[in-house]
């Protein structure tokens, strides 16, 4: 199953292999179904549930992240892709099912159709089709730049919303691997460590303060590391710094 192409990418990326196999990668599965399990425990499960067999139905694989780690994924023939978005058993699940019964049926048409034309027309038809894989590249890179422009556009007005966005990608990139919460906590030790402070003392503190002022304790809970931040200009700009320097490193930038 390698050699793999996108062929469509309206709701989860469908790739073709070098056989013509339909296939999709069962971690984008999982995003799109919004599983509320992590992929790992998910696929096993979903996988066991409908007894597919490895090799035939699927095939597990290493994926290399933009960090430079590895992560476990696996891909599955569209059939068996069909019967795992089934067994969600909510509208997301029948819609990404109808959507591959859907691509099936515009591939399986579309090559009886190229079967009763003549060679030199199949090379053209194909030659088109590849014209347009290369122009999602491009695509790609047109989104890539667009992430890029994201980070460097982070300023010391809007920074709360945007290394939040940021950080949330982060999360979503890393998959299994990294949470959004592990991110969120590497950024502050980075902070800590980068600009010798004590982030949750500084919040300890803070607390104490508006409780001597007389401020109930309901505000007082709602503060975090961001309010602490966002009470110096250094901090913010360093905090900023940060956030951009992992969106580099976790490939989302």
């Amino acid at each position: 199953m390698n050699e793999l192409k996108v062929i469509e990418n309206e709701l989860v990326p469908v790739y073709e292999t070098s056989t013509g196999e339909k296939v999709v990668y069962g971690s984008e599965l999982h995003e799109v179904l919004g599983a509320p399990s992590v992929y790992r425990e998910w696929v096993k499960r979903r996988l066991s549930d409908i007894d597919a067999v490895e090799n035939e139905d699927f095939q597990g694989v290493e994926i290399s992240t933009p960090s430079g780690q590895t992560k476990k994924d696996h891909i599955v023939k569209l059939d068996t892709a069909k019967e795992m978005a089934m067994l969600e058993r909510n509208e997301k699940g029948k819609q990404v099912r109808r959507y591959f019964i859907q691509v099936e049926k515009k591939y399986k048409t579309a090559s009886l159709a190229t079967q009763e034309l003549s060679p030199q027309l199949q090379v053209m038809i194909n030659l088109e089709i590849e014209q347009r894989r290369q122009a999602e590249k491009l695509e790609h890179v047109a989104n890539r730049i667009e992430s890029i422009r994201e980070v460097v556009a982070i300023d010391t007005t809007s920074w709360r919303d945007d290394t939040g966005r940021i950080l949330r990608k982060i999360g979503m990139e890393c998959g299994d691997n990294k949470s959004y919460q592990d991110v969120r906590a590497e950024s502050y030790q980075l902070l800590e460590k980068r600009m010798g402070v004590n982030v949750k003392q500084r919040l300890t503190n803070k607390r104490r303060r508006m409780a001597d002022e007389g401020i109930c304790k309901s505000k007082r809970d709602k503060l975090n590391y961001l309010d602490v931040i966002a009470d110096d200009k250094k901090l913010i700009e360093g905090y900023t710094a940060i956030v951009k320097e992992l969106a580099i490193k976790y490939g989302v930038a």
